[in-house]
C-alpha cells in the first residue's frame, strides 16, 4: 500500500501533480476540504459540529477533522493506498492519522515536499489570481503571509516525518511533467523497496 503526504506551500502545484498521481498509482484522493464540504453539506453530525466552529470563524478542533478523515478512510478503503492533501496540519493529527492506517495495518509510506522558491511561488499565484478570481491569489502581501503561516504552521510536521525517516524534498521547478518524473522516482523507490 502506498500512503503519501503531499506538501508544499500554496502555488507548488499539489493539486496537478495529485490529480497525475492518483491516476498513475490508483491511489483514492483525501482532500480535507473536500471531506469538510461533504460533511457540511449533507448534515452530518460531524458536519453540523464542524460548521458551529466555523459560523464562529473558529478553527475547527483537530479531534472532529480527525473523525472525518477516520470515517473517510472506512468509506473510501483502497488496497492501493491513499494521497492526502490538506491533512496532516499538526503533529497531534499526524499522531492520528498514524493510529488510524495502524489499525488498518498500513502507514504513511512518504511525505513528499515540492520545493519552490518563494519569490517564483508569489508569481505563480498572481497569475493565477487573474483567472481564478480566488481573492487570496490577487495580493503579494496577502500571499506572503501565507506562506509565512504555512512555514510555521507546517515546518514541525515535516521535522516529525523527517525524523521518521519518511520526508522527501522535490524540486519543484520545471514543467508539470519533468516535476511528476521526480515525483514518481521518489514513490516508485518507496514502492519496490518499501523504504
Amino acid at each position: 500500500m502506498l500512503n503519501i503526504i503531499l506538501f508544499g506551500p500554496p502555488g507548488a502545484g499539489k493539486g496537478t501533480q495529485s490529480a497525475k498521481l492518483i491516476e498513475k498509482y490508483n491511489l483514492t484522493h483525501l482532500s480535507t476540504g473536500d471531506v469538510f464540504r461533504f460533511n457540511i453539506k449533507n448534515e452530518t453530525d460531524l458536519g453540523v459540529l464542524a460548521k458551529s466552529f466555523i459560523d464562529k470563524g473558529e478553527l475547527v478542533p483537530d479531534e472532529v477533522t480527525n473523525d472525518m478523515v477516520a470515517d473517510f478512510l472506512d468509506q473510501n478503503f483502497n488496497d492501493n493506498g491513499f494521497i492526502f492533501d490538506g491533512y496532516p496540519r499538526t503533529i497531534q493529527q499526524a499522531d492520528a492519522l498514524a493510529k488510524m492506517l495502524d489499525d488498518k495495518n498500513t502507514t504513511i509510506s512518504l511525505m513528499v515536499a515540492l520545493e519552490v522558491e518563494e519569490d517564483e511561488l508569489v508569481k505563480r499565484l498572481l497569475e493565477r489570481g487573474k483567472t481564478s478570481g480566488r481573492a487570496d491569489d490577487q495580493s503579494e502581501d496577502t500571499i506572503r503571509n501565507r506562506f509565512r503561516v504555512y512555514q510555521e504552521e507546517t515546518a514541525p510536521l515535516a521535522m516529525h516525518y523527517s525524523d521518521l525517516g519518511k520526508y522527501r524534498g522535490v524540486h519543484g521547478m520545471g514543467s508539470v511533467d519533468e516535476i511528476f518524473v521526480r515525483l514518481s522516482h521518489c514513490l516508485d523507490i518507496v514502492s519496490e523497496t518499501g523504504e
